[in-house]
């Protein structure tokens, strides 16, 4: 018996276990997966000959992720694509994300009652405040205070910013006279040595793997809980919890590669896998005294799935500006994450990019037949002269996208796939407009000979709210604690609790969540 069970190893459940094992709980962390080595990744990547942020991570048949070349139907997609990423293995996805770790806005927290539309979170800016320096201390924040944001501080992130680039105070420059405010990107990235890792060193391989570790990654948090006797289960693919007719958890039961069944008790649960698999696992759990599932009594799970649906633009310019030194994303253009506009269209983030774009440009080139005699000359000279962004956008909540269980698809172990159903509504259609005259702006402003906008508005693979917090339990899955209202003593980390996605990058939110909901979990703890 364990005082605590964690599901997922991510940031939500590798937080959650090193605070919980400070108070000395016995704790056990479940993962799908298995520990992989920073070394192995780096291998694994240069000998796949692929440029995708999948690239290093085996893909295992017990535990089926999202793959663009190996598994393009993981999880399955009706009415439109739904192409996201995320790895099912130790440590979670943040081996290979890009490190932006901003705060949510005051205004994030309360979006029906500022704006009208979508919902209120149960807490607001302030009761979060505090958490959040806890996380940035935790996860190594690099930043400075952007007080257009109005984001007050009780302490100033832990390291300096990441330096703009040539290419970032190119930018800056020439947007300021359409009073246009560039500026860099708080990040989980290391500016100086801290927590036992090392700086950046600037080799623009932060997606797909980070080679020496200078960014974030759950397994550093995750290696000094089980330094403090945290037990990890890897390879324990969790299907299924057990309630009891008092509404409490009582085991859950995870299924080995080889097929074997093993049960694990716990006093508490915390389920961090994501808002994907988190909805999956709930909705397999169906039993006598919750017929709908796990936590499902409002028949919510699954429902009101949101995202950062997503809006590309290239700029082909006249100078050279050396895009690709450094991170792979050190800016962002801040003037449309808030304002009164918000009752009628969705926030978003402006990125500036930083990747190197030689591989595209030489596709470029061959599918246009410039096969001359000074084709690496002319590559050379195209790819330092562009600059790439992004503009991911605020996505209301709504029950028509949802996650559910597949009844065609199954992985090794008899499982379902989950199925999406995603769209993006008009709330979103109405600012990807602006956002492309806003890119078409940008484009004069740069001097652009060339400008290249795609309103794909996919997938930025941020899924949130399939668990969404509440205080009514008809409405709602877990209430403001992340506790949910149908079994007291389960509780949900992770994204899938959002009750709105904000502009910003939701992983600092996550990890502020999740130490919070330990400290309310702690003190029920030492009361039993």
């Amino acid at each position: 018996m364990y005082d605590v069970v964690i599901i997922g190893s991510g940031v939500a459940g590798s937080i959650c276990a090193n605070e919980l094992v400070k108070n000395g709980l016995k704790i056990a962390v479940l993962d799908a997966g298995h520990t992989l080595q920073r070394a192995d990744l780096v291998l694994n990547q240069l000998k796949s000959g692929r440029d995708d942020s999948m690239s290093p991570y085996p893909l295992l048949p017990y535990t089926p992720h999202p793959d663009p070349i190996l598994l393009k139907d993981y999880p399955s997609a009706l009415k439109r694509p739904y192409d996201t990423s995320y790895i099912r293995t130790v440590g979670g996805t943040t081996w290979h994300w890009g490190g932006a770790s901003w705060r949510f806005l005051p205004s994030d927290f309360k979006l029906k009652s500022n704006f009208g539309v979508g919902r209120d979170w149960g807490i607001d800016y302030q009761d979060l405040e505090p958490y959040y320096v806890l996380a940035e201390r935790e996860m190594g924040i690099s930043g400075e205070e952007i007080k257009q944001l109005k984001q007050w501080r009780s302490a100033p992130y832990p390291l300096p910013p990441v330096p703009l680039s040539y290419m970032d105070r190119f930018i800056k420059d020439k947007i300021a006279s359409a009073n246009l405010n560039l500026q860099a990107e708080p990040a989980a990235r290391n500016t100086k040595p801290y927590d036992s890792r090392p700086s950046c060193c600037g080799s623009n391989n932060c997606i797909p793997i980070c080679p020496v570790g200078a960014q974030y990654s759950a397994i550093h948090t995750l290696e000094k809980a089980i330094k403090n006797g945290v037990e990890l289960i890897e390879n324990a693919v969790v299907h299924r919890l057990e309630d009891n007719h008092k509404g409490e958890i009582t085991t859950a039961i995870y299924r080995t590669p080889n097929g074997k069944d093993i049960s694990i008790k716990g006093k508490y649960f915390i389920l961090a896998a994501n808002a994907i698999e988190s909805a999956k696992i709930l909705l397999m759990s169906k039993t006598t005294h919750s017929p709908q599932g796990i936590a499902n009594s409002s028949g919510l799970v699954g429902k009101n799935l949101m995202d950062h649906p997503t809006v590309h633009a290239t700029f082909d310019i006249e100078e050279p500006v050396y895009s690709g030194r450094g991170p792979v994303g050190i800016s962002a253009i801040t003037d449309f994450m808030d304002g009164d506009f918000r009752k009628d269209y969705a926030a978003k983030k402006l990125a500036i990019g930083n990747g190197n774009f030689s591989e595209i440009i030489a596709t470029e080139m061959i599918d246009d037949l410039q096969l001359t005699k000074d084709f690496k000359t002319q590559l050379k000279h195209k790819t330092i002269r562009r600059i790439g962004s992004h503009t991911q956008h605020e996505q209301l909540p709504s029950l028509n996208n949802k996650v559910t269980l597949s009844a065609t698809k199954f992985d090794a172990l008899g499982l379902p796939y989950p199925e999406v159903t995603w769209d993006v509504e008009e709330y979103v259609i109405k600012s990807a407009e602006h956002s492309v005259k806003v890119y078409e702006k940008l484009g004069e402003l740069l001097g652009a000979t060339k400008t290249k906008i795609n309103v794909n508005l996919a997938s930025n693979a941020h899924m949130l709210g399939t668990t969404i917090m509440g205080a009514d339990p008809k409405t709602s899955v877990v209430n403001s604690d992340c506790f949910s209202h149908d079994h007291s003593n389960l509780t949900i980390a992770g994204g899938a609790v959002f009750p709105s996605s904000s502009s910003v990058n939701p992983t600092l939110t996550v990890a502020a969540l999740s130490i919070r909901l330990c400290e309310k979990l702690s003190l029920l703890l030492k009361e039993t």
